[in-house]
């Protein structure tokens, strides 16, 4: 059973359910020599270093409204970064009519409700390869809160934060809570689908599929960017420096290595 604003009822003792949100993003390139590839890890390694990872993590417990306690951050040799952040119950600023509505979440500008024992944690994998031309960023980052809102709430400052190509994202609400009178509900808010907590600005980008299990409170949608331009998938120059047939099998190539992550599986290899 799932409640809104209106129906807001009375519990026993603290909201216990944890709200876990798990987003990852991957960004592809084609990176025909070492040089080029070295160059663009070398990019990927500065434009999402630790230092930048802590801003937008802790940009991501303004929005929803968590108290950092603790930050941990490295930048691993060769490649690839992670930061920690524990965070605890928030100071209450406002809390909006919509807190329990389907909406996508702010680009940040109000801390709303209040968290406790809950983490936030991102880590990066540039890889590559060995002889495709394809390079591959992915970041996997984790938001989990206890308490009464979602952490849904901050899916749309990540999805800005990131240059995505493929995304999939997961929340799952886990345990109970109790009301007044000491019966168990299993999660507090009304949610039949991710897509509800994504702007429709950004759904009109991405060809997107569902796997719900709604008796589970389990939520999964996978996300493709449907328009495609070669250039954008180049490092360091345009498709205008290749020939007709070059751009087709680069581009072949690219789609292939989205549509793999996208569907999770490994498909007909390119000859």
């Amino acid at each position: 059973m799932a409640f809104t604003q209106e129906e807001r009822i009375t519990l026993h003792g603290f909201n216990n359910l944890t709200k876990s949100l798990s987003f990852n993003m991957y960004d592809i390139c084609y990176t025909k020599t070492k040089e080029e590839r070295e160059a663009y890890i070398e990019y990927i390694d500065e434009q999402y270093n630790s230092d930048r990872l802590t801003h937008i993590l802790s940009t991501v417990a303004e929005i929803i409204g968590a108290h950092v306690l603790n930050i941990a951050k490295q930048d691993y040799v060769p490649q690839g970064a992670s930061v920690t952040l524990l965070v605890s119950e928030g100071p209450v600023v406002e809390v909006p009519s919509e807190s329990f509505e389907e909406s996508p979440g702010p680009l940040p500008d109000s801390v709303v409700m209040q968290l406790d024992k809950s983490h936030i944690t991102v880590h990066t994998y540039p890889e590559y390869h060995p002889s495709e031309g394809i390079s591959t960023f992915r970041a996997d980052i984790d938001v989990s809160t206890c308490g009464e809102i979602s952490p849904l709430k901050a899916l749309n400052y990540l999805i800005h934060s990131f240059e995505t190509d493929v995304m999939t994202i997961d929340y799952r609400v886990r345990g109970f809570t109790r009301d007044i009178t000491g019966s168990k509900l299993f999660i507090d808010h009304d949610i039949n689908s991710i897509q509800n907590y994504i702007p429709d600005e950004i759904i009109d980008q991405y060809d997107m599929i569902d796997v719900n299990v709604y008796q589970e409170n389990i939520f999964h949608t996978k996300c493709k960017l449907h328009k495609f331009d070669l250039n954008n998938y180049l490092f360091g120059y345009t498709k205008d420096k290749l020939s007709e047939q070059e751009q087709e099998n680069i581009t072949r190539r690219l789609k292939m290595e989205m549509d793999e992550i996208f569907y999770g599986k490994p498909l007909k290899s390119i000859k």
